[in-house]
């Protein structure tokens, strides 16, 4: 008898949370992985090469499907992290040109808005609820979509974001030339561990294009699953932070707003945990929409931290300077709508628009994410 009860202790020792310093050491272990598994997907696609890796992306230099291809990606996997990721290695491998790959990066901006929107469908039997969610999470969808429909073409007819990048990054690397590569302690690191999967890798295959896909398919599979880890342990760290700091921007400005969500944002390492938090605060009432709209910015800057640690694992300079233009291109949406007052709420009133038809007809709702996310970028991939 005294045994058997000895079991529930066991048991609860094995449910016991894990200690904030072991969360911490996990997060950087999977950091640490994530880059390798950039790095084996650069070197994957290297290994294919040039004629296949060229076929593959043909079409993608059309900036409308480089455009879909980044908004489907992203609505697949669910991540813009992912997405943007895997975009600076096929930079940083010199299979996507800077230029290509922009459209992309802006594609996975508007991609990762799908996430909140489903959120907000969970409160479809509660109208006012329903509105008020639905609003929260369109609003993200419309400001994406106005800052690409006014960026989109200015890059394609100026290259003034791109550009831009490409001083800060050559400024980052200490003045290496267009197309080069530069060292950093990062660089060296992820390069050794991607050369002992390499290494084993070699053990089981002779064949180079064998071993090039076995190499892209571990790094994605890589990137995939130890950014889910390091979001979920990024989570149960920071969460209750999470609440009190929402709470305490509401009473601040704007700019407070702002800040807050990237700064959650690169806690978390998905902008989509911290829009979908938001969510079922607006639709329960206890934060209003519009002071949502600011930490929803926000939360756009922090989730290109991912893609600049990715390029500064891979060190070849386009890829830095693709994530570079990620970061420029989500500060440049904010300043081009956000301070002005007459077009700044655009995004939130062409939502609350929007959320006024889909209270009325709910299975809209479910057309809106279907056509926007899915119908669309599909059709245009294969007509373009």
């Amino acid at each position: 008898m005294a045994e058997s009860s000895d079991f529930p202790a066991a048991a609860d020792i094995v449910k016991r949370p894990l200690p904030a310093y072991v969360r911490t050491a996990l997060v950087l272990a999977f950091l640490y992985l994530f880059l390798g598994g950039v790095k084996l997907l650069e070197s994957g696609i290297k290994g294919l090469g040039k004629d296949f890796t060229d076929a593959l992306f043909e079409n993608a230099s059309n900036p409308l499907a480089g455009l879909f291809v980044g908004i489907l990606a992203t609505v697949l996997v669910q991540s813009s992290s992912v997405t943007t990721a895997t975009i600076v290695g096929l930079v940083a491998a010199g299979v996507v040109d800077v230029q290509t790959a922009v459209p992309m990066i802006m594609g996975a901006n508007i991609g990762t808005t799908v996430t909140n929107t489903l959120v907000s469908l969970a409160h479809a039997r509660n109208d006012d609820a329903f509105k008020r969610g639905f609003t929260a999470a369109t609003m993200h969808d419309f400001f994406n979509l106005m800052a690409v429909i006014v960026i989109l073409p200015l890059e394609i007819l100026t290259g003034f974001i791109s550009s831009a990048a490409s001083a800060v990054a050559r400024f980052i690397s200490g003045g290496t030339e267009l197309g080069g590569s530069f060292d950093s302690p990062i660089k060296g690191a992820v390069s050794w561990l991607a050369g002992v999967f390499e290494s084993l890798f070699e053990i089981f295959t002779g064949s180079e294009t064998a071993l090039a896909v076995i190499a892209i398919v571990t790094g994605i599979g890589l990137i995939f699953l130890t950014l889910t880890l390091i979001t979920r342990n990024m989570r149960v760290l920071v969460a209750d932070r999470v609440e009190r700091t929402l709470n305490a921007a509401l009473a601040r400005s704007s700019l407070v707003g702002i800040v807050v969500g990237m700064l959650i944002t690169i806690a978390v390492q998905s902008s989509s945990i911290t829009t979908s938090i938001l969510i079922p605060l607006a639709a329960s009432g206890l934060l209003a929409v519009r002071n949502a709209y600011p930490i929803t910015l926000g939360a756009n800057i922090g989730t290109t931290v991912t893609a600049l640690l990715a390029a500064l694992g891979a060190g070849a300079l386009d890829g830095l300077t693709i994530a570079v233009t990620h970061t420029l291109f989500n500060i440049a949406g904010i300043l081009l709508i956000f301070p002005w007052p007459k077009i700044k709420y655009i995004p939130v009133q062409l939502a609350e628009g929007l959320a006024e038809i889909a209270v009325k007809r709910k299975w809209l709702a479910l057309a809106y994410v279907g056509v926007v996310f899915l119908a669309i970028p599909l059709l245009g991939i294969v007509v373009l």
